[in-house]
Parts: C-alpha cells; sequence; structure tokens
C-alpha cells in the first residue's frame, strides 16, 4: 500500500479498508489542527489508488467499508470520483460504503446531480469537521469557513440522500468563549440535519499553532469538569427535529456518551450530571488520544 505520512481517518472507520487518495488537507490552516504540518497538498494518480485497491483485494476476503484518505478527498472531480467509487465496485461487490472526508466548500461547489450520482456510485458518507457552530470561534482558530457555509453544505448532502457525519470540538473557545461555543453548537446541531454528530474534546500538540497561545495565556483551556458545564449547555441547546445520531465516545473526550436526539436528550443531560457530582466516572488524562 502506498501510505505516505501520517494516515487518520474518523473512529467509525476503524474496520475499513483505508486507501490514500490524496496526501494532506486542502486547507491546511486550522490553529488547533496537528495534522498535515509536513504535507504538501496532492492529489495520488488513479493508478496508484487502483494498484492498493488491488492489492487489498488480493489480500482480504471480504471488505464491507472502504475509506479514501487524506483530509479533504471530496475536493476531487466528480469525474475523478465516480473513477475510485467505479473501481470500489468492480474490485470489491461487497462493499456496501464508501466515505471520505469533506470541507463544506466543497460540498457547495458540487451540483446536486453530482451528490445524488456519487450516493448511487457508492459513496454513502461525508465527514466534516465543523468544529463550532460560533463564527466567532471559528474566526480566531482559522478554519476559513462559516457556520451558515456548513449548515448549507450539510443540508444539501443530506436532501441529496447522502449521509453526513459532522464534528465538533469542546472546549475550542477556551474559558473565554466556553458559553457562546455551547449555546451556538447547540443550536448549529438543531438547525443543520445531520445523519450523525461526533463530539472530540480539544488536545494541543505542539505542532498545532493555537499551542502558543496556551503557552503565552492567551488562550486557557477548559479544565474536565469546565468542559462538562460546556456540554450540558451545548446539549441543552441542542432541539433537532430530525433524528440524530449523537457520539462523544472519541479517545480524547472525558466522558463517553451515546444517544440520538431528540429522544435521548434527557438521558444525556442527566448522565452528565452524574459524572460533574461523581468526578471519578470520568477518563484520566493519561488514557486520553487524539
Amino acid at each position: 500500500m502506498h501510505y505516505e505520512g501520517d494516515i487518520y481517518r474518523p473512529p467509525s472507520e476503524a474496520y475499513s479498508l483505508i486507501v490514500q487518495a490524496t496526501v494532506g488537507c486542502t486547507h491546511n490552516k486550522c490553529t488547533f489542527c496537528p495534522n498535515y504540518k509536513a504535507e504538501q497538498f496532492r492529489l495520488k494518480p488513479f493508478e496508484v489508488v487502483l494498484e492498493d485497491l488491488m492489492e487489498a483485494r488480493a489480500y482480504y476476503r471480504h471488505v464491507e467499508r472502504v475509506f479514501f484518505a487524506d483530509g479533504d478527498v471530496f475536493c476531487l472531480t466528480t469525474e475523478k470520483l465516480m473513477r475510485m467509487l467505479d473501481a470500489v465496485r468492480n474490485i470489491f461487490p461487497e462493499c456496501s460504503r464508501v466515505g471520505v472526508y469533506s470541507r463544506a466548500s466543497q460540498i457547495l461547489k458540487k451540483s446536486d446531480d453530482d451528490l445524488r450520482s456519487l450516493l448511487d456510485a457508492g459513496l454513502g458518507i461525508l465527514y466534516i469537521g465543523a468544529e463550532s457552530g460560533s463564527d466567532e470561534v471559528l474566526r480566531r482558530v482559522n478554519k476559513g469557513e462559516t457556520v451558515q457555509d456548513i449548515i448549507e453544505a450539510v443540508q444539501k448532502a443530506e436532501s441529496a440522500g447522502m449521509k453526513t457525519s459532522v464534528t465538533f470540538i469542546s472546549g475550542l473557545g477556551g474559558k473565554e468563549l466556553a458559553a457562546e461555543h455551547a449555546v451556538k453548537t447547540g443550536e448549529m446541531i438543531s438547525a443543520m440535519g445531520a445523519a450523525y454528530v461526533g463530539l472530540l474534546t480539544l488536545m494541543l500538540m505542539p505542532q498545532a499553532p493555537i499551542y502558543a497561545d496556551v503557552q503565552s495565556g492567551k488562550f486557557v483551556q477548559l479544565t474536565p469538569l469546565e468542559a462538562l458545564d460546556e456540554l450540558e449547555i451545548m446539549l441543552e441547546n441542542t432541539n433537532c427535529a430530525k433524528e440524530t445520531i449523537f457520539r462523544s465516545n472519541h479517545a480524547s473526550n472525558w466522558l463517553e456518551l451515546k444517544g440520538t436526539f431528540p429522544h435521548d436528550k434527557g438521558r444525556l443531560i442527566e448522565q452528565i450530571r452524574r459524572a460533574k457530582a461523581e468526578p471519578h466516572m470520568l477518563k484520566a488524562d493519561s488514557r486520553r488520544r487524539l
């Protein structure tokens, strides 16, 4: 397999075949993100992707899912994506779903017909890093997209029948913007109508540009209990009309939550309140990972 650099994938793709179709991230300017800093973004030749698919076919008897890495593979033209999806369908006829990372801007560039064609060809899910429902937080971390951009992209993909899994980052506003981040993220989750919402907790590596702000005291991270306060406010402000599966089972989180909005909202809030009263329920820092 022609892997280059570190390969990242969503938690739900843990048992998928990972094939690298691009190297790096098209944006690569988010201040909280340590990934892809050593890579210059580029596309891999289709012939290399095809060779990796064929190699995997010779090795694996059954491949249920395929995930094309790296960041923002959805930047590829519809024609190039279709070529890769056709290859998956021909080589792994048993494959039920292909997934990729996407920025909201790339979804908005595709037509509704493009999205439906890609869905029919097997692209079943788009993973989108929303990070926060606060435009001020997004501006400070140099996300390069607005809340409205992301809401419109999610609604566009979901309307075409494609599932979206949208990730937010607890603590991304620091202490200064914790309340705004919590309230507006809950409101954004309510408005966008994603099939899945995931939550991870801010963990900083020296490679991340925001790390210097933490060292200087410009950015103050939340304590575990403050993060739970933020999470409680976030869920209190989440009022989904559409059924949305919620997970905070990422390795970075102090507290693991699983449920479906709107049905499990009350139960999830009660779990948070119990954890605040019994801090021994929280994961030790030594066990947290990015």
